[in-house]
């Protein structure tokens, strides 16, 4: 028998994999993505907590592909991974890369669509921008504090320290972030006379929101002091709406 199978008549869960950070709630933008996705779709799930330092061995275990290659042809394996007994518990389908899972997961389950009809062409240049420019400014404020929580967690001294280590080098680095906030904020607004002016597609949710949503996840609980508390105020609150809008689809299964 399959390690997937059940030996009730239940169907089975889908298996999310996450990493912890210092505190019990996940954190991670790329993996919020996902949760935000089964959520929504009322998926059965759980999620299994690896360590960083574990993910490649573990990952090779399963046989999840590599979310992508290093330029000289290496793997690289990163999270989120998912397995899905759900169609074929003798064998699973096991995925990487948060876009790809992304799409699996609405042409698998096609009801509650994250991609309405047409739309998976703008969300997807949407999200590219949300990755590859809007969080741009974040990541050298961020990454040494997602890397400070981590060894905090397993009691090391942190080797990480903030390329912005006085106040007015780190208001400047908020600065750079505001302006791509306020850039998306004034796109979004376009929304507000035949939507509601917080949603990227007018009026429903849609995995665009989730790719946003999961990047103020991130913030808030990062950097919750120093960032959250300014960004959730930020273009008149625009940010803490959208925030309230996919809390439904918050759960942490």
């Amino acid at each position: 028998m399959s390690i997937y199978s059940s030996r009730t008549s239940s169907p089975p869960f889908i298996t999310l994999y996450d990493a912890p950070g210092n505190t019990p709630q996940p954190w991670a933008p790329n993996i919020w993505r996902i949760r935000f996705v089964l959520n929504y779709k009322r998926l059965r799930y759980r999620t299994v907590w690896i360590e960083f330092s574990d993910v490649e061995t573990t990952m090779r275990s399963l046989g999840a592909p590599p979310s992508s290659m290093r330029s000289d042809g290496r793997p690289i394996y990163t999270l989120p991974v998912i397995v899905d007994p759900t169609h074929n518990p003798v064998k699973p389908e096991i995925l990487s890369n948060t876009n790809y899972i992304a799409e699996y997961l609405e042409a698998a389950y096609p009801a509650r669509p994250v991609f309405p009809e047409g739309s998976r062409a703008m969300q997807t240049l949407f999200v590219h921008y949300i990755q590859d420019v809007f969080a741009k400014p974040l990541l050298p404020i961020m990454v040494p504090l997602s890397h400070q929580q981590l060894q905090s967690r397993h009691g090391q001294p942190s080797t990480h320290t903030s390329a912005y280590s006085s106040v007015p080098q780190r208001e400047q680095a908020w600065q750079a972030v505001k302006e791509q906030f306020d850039f998306l904020a004034m796109i979004l607004d376009k929304n507000s006379s035949d939507g509601d002016g917080i949603v990227a597609m007018g009026r429903e949710v849609s995995y665009a929101d989730f790719a946003l949503c999961s990047v103020l996840i991130g913030i808030e609980r990062v950097a919750a002091h120093d960032g959250w508390a300014r960004v959730r105020t930020w273009n008149n609150g625009r940010w803490y709406r959208l925030y309230e809008r996919c809390r439904e689809y918050m759960d942490e299964l």
